[in-house]
């Protein structure tokens, strides 16, 4: 946690990852944020675990604790005329109001941007939707894969042009990125009203992250007027961008775009200095031609070794490469560690596990995090903050108005 955004108090009414994960990403740089959570369901993806889908380790929800680290719960029914009472109080007191429901829900709740304005006219208005805010499927709701992988053309993307199947994208691929895209406009938001008075309505789309994770495709494709073409691995045009496989199975990734700069030095590195003469592979434009009988040489030469012998021989190498490394090696990456990139925390039962931080750093200063809230496990302070006292907030809960 850094404090750039001490001060300022984000209500949160939304579930799963992507709008939570932007709830993480603000209360990582310092805002006190409040999830609002059903008393008796809480957030869905709670009951991951529980379902056997995401399978837990000494009863840590990682699923939870990625997207909700930092907030405070309260457990409040929202369905209940007392219960959007103590809401709208909440957001009388609040900068941002963050959602994911649907327009038809909202509406229905009472909390559409109108009814929270009238509240409180100076609120950040924060919106995630599926496929944006207009069209015949602004209603439409939408998870990662369908709305950013499937139809933002992440995963044709990636598909190869062979008639197999696409792969699939891994969890939360599209939320997470997308969350921190609506942290990052919540932020250009609150500057836009620290200067002029005027708050935002801010929106974000599953569709529209992917149409700006893949504007290079996107933007060439409309001016060219067809998809990029592919190419197999054992064809790509440069054979210095490519991927090669070690004796041990492990991968490497060459990105050597100024070839002809590093051919001498990469051939000399393989053991193979004869190469760097080779009329077949002596410049990029010939080994462009000659590309499938230079890569299949390249291929053999890294299969001979495994990859401890290719990253001793690569250290100090000028040109870009690296090893492709597991998620569970990125635990022990030395630049990781280094930067701070997975700040450890210990939730309430004792546990001690890492979370991905949030990649903008302050002041070069890594992120302390808390773990995430227990459901519910702030709501007698939260209510007591806007004046109830412990009479009141009882008979709340005989009510099971609040958790």
């Amino acid at each position: 946690m850094t404090d750039v955004l001490s001060g300022i108090r984000v209500v949160e009414l939304a579930s799963w990852t992507f709008v939570p994960a932007a709830g993480a990403v603000l209360a990582d740089w310092g805002a006190d944020v409040i999830k609002i959570e059903h008393p008796e369901t809480g957030d869905p993806q709670r009951g991951l675990i529980n379902s056997g889908i995401v399978a837990g380790a000494g009863g840590v929800n990682h699923f939870i604790e990625q997207p909700n680290r930092g907030k405070r719960s309260i457990g409040l029914d929202t369905s209940s005329p007392e219960g959007l009472e103590l809401l709208m109080k909440l957001i009388e007191t609040a900068d941002v109001f963050l959602t994911n429901l649907l327009p038809d829900s909202r509406r229905r709740m009472g909390i559409d941007v109108d009814q929270v304005r009238a509240r409180n006219p100076k609120i950040i208005y924060a919106r995630g939707h599926g496929y944006g805010s207009k069209g015949e499927e602004a209603t439409r709701g939408g998870y990662d894969l369908a709305a950013y992988w499937a139809r933002g053309g992440i995963g044709m993307g990636y598909a190869a042009d062979d008639g197999s199947y696409p792969p699939l994208q891994l969890p939360a691929f599209g939320d997470v990125y997308g969350g921190l895209t609506i942290a990052a406009g919540i932020a250009g938001a609150l500057v836009k009203r620290d200067r002029t008075g005027e708050p935002s309505i801010v929106d974000v789309s599953l569709l529209s992250a992917a149409v700006w994770q893949l504007g290079p495709d996107i933007v060439a494709s409309g001016v060219t007027g067809q998809d990029r073409p592919k190419f197999q691995l054992e064809e790509m045009p440069n054979p210095g961008v490519n991927l090669y496989k070690t004796r041990d199975g492990r991968f490497v990734a060459f990105v050597l775009l100024q070839a002809d700069r590093f051919w001498a030095d990469f051939c000399t590195r393989l053991g193979r200095p004869d190469l760097i003469s080779d009329e077949r592979f002596v410049t990029a434009p010939v080994r462009f031609e000659n590309r499938k009988e230079c890569i299949a040489e390249l291929r053999a030469i890294f299969a001979a070794q495994d990859l401890a012998h290719w990253e001793r021989s690569f250290a100090g190498f000028e040109g870009v490469w690296d090893v492709m490394r597991t998620a569970r090696e990125i635990h022990d990456d030395p630049q990781v560690i280094a930067n701070g990139y997975l700040p450890r925390t210990t939730d309430t039962n004792g546990n001690e596990f890492a979370l991905a931080g949030s990649p903008v750093q302050f002041d070069e200063t890594p992120l302390s995090l808390r773990c995430a809230p227990g459901h519910g496990e702030h709501t007698d302070a939260i209510l007591a903050e806007l004046g109830y006292d412990e009479d009141q907030i009882i008979d709340f809960k005989i009510k099971s108005v609040v958790l």
